[in-house]
């Protein structure tokens, strides 16, 4: 399926937003820096970044972004979010700041930092069927980690303990690691496919 029409956004209040842009306009598509409500009528799919999950938040409180995004992913809007950007996807937030809220869509609760600080981020091979081979290199940068998934979530990867760390329901796909650092761009391709047939 070709990617290369495809017009995406990435959420570019706070982030790595340059990491994703370079990932998927290499991948051949037509990219857009979304900071307004106007910029997300433009895209037919959406990425949220990793970065700080509580400033993303309020960013798009302030920038009148949150209720704009919700709708779409209630109408159907592709979305790709990593780290940060799984917990914004989640339906349900564990151990946020106070008042910190999602955008929801995926049926699933993510628990934030739940490897611990900075000094405790890692990377590791990880296998992802749905992507075949090699295994996916996985950076996990104060990453979160899915503690449940509801009936209508494919996991997609799990760390050799359990833990679930990629998670796909229908247009909407979460990874809690970094994708976009290592150079690793399959789960990016899945994401354009998934703007291609919407």
């Amino acid at each position: 399926m070709s990617t290369a029409s495809a017009r995406v956004g990435v959420l570019a209040l706070q982030g790595d937003v340059r990491e994703h842009a370079r990932v998927l306009t290499a991948l051949g598509a037509d990219v857009v820096l979304v900071r307004r409500p106007e910029e997300l009528a433009e895209v037919g799919g959406l990425v949220l970044p990793g970065g700080e999950s509580s400033v993303i938040d309020k960013l798009s409180r302030l920038f009148g972004m949150r209720e704009p995004i919700r709708e779409a992913i209630a109408g159907g809007m592709p979305v790709y979010g990593t780290c940060a950007g799984l917990i914004l996807l989640a339906d349900e937030l564990l151990d946020g700041i106070a008042g910190q809220q999602t955008f929801g869509g995926l049926d699933a609760a993510v628990r934030r930092n739940a490897f611990g600080s900075q000094a405790d981020s890692f990377e590791t091979e990880l296998d992802v069927p749905a992507l075949g081979t090699p295994p996916v290199h996985a950076t996990f940068i104060r990453a979160p980690v899915i503690e449940r998934v509801g009936p209508s979530v494919d996991v997609l990867a799990a760390l050799d303990d359990g833990r679930i760390v990629a998670a796909q329901q229908g247009p909407l796909l979460g990874t809690a690691f970094h994708p976009e650092v290592a150079g690793e761009h399959r789960f990016h391709r899945r994401f354009l496919e998934l703007v291609t047939a919407a």
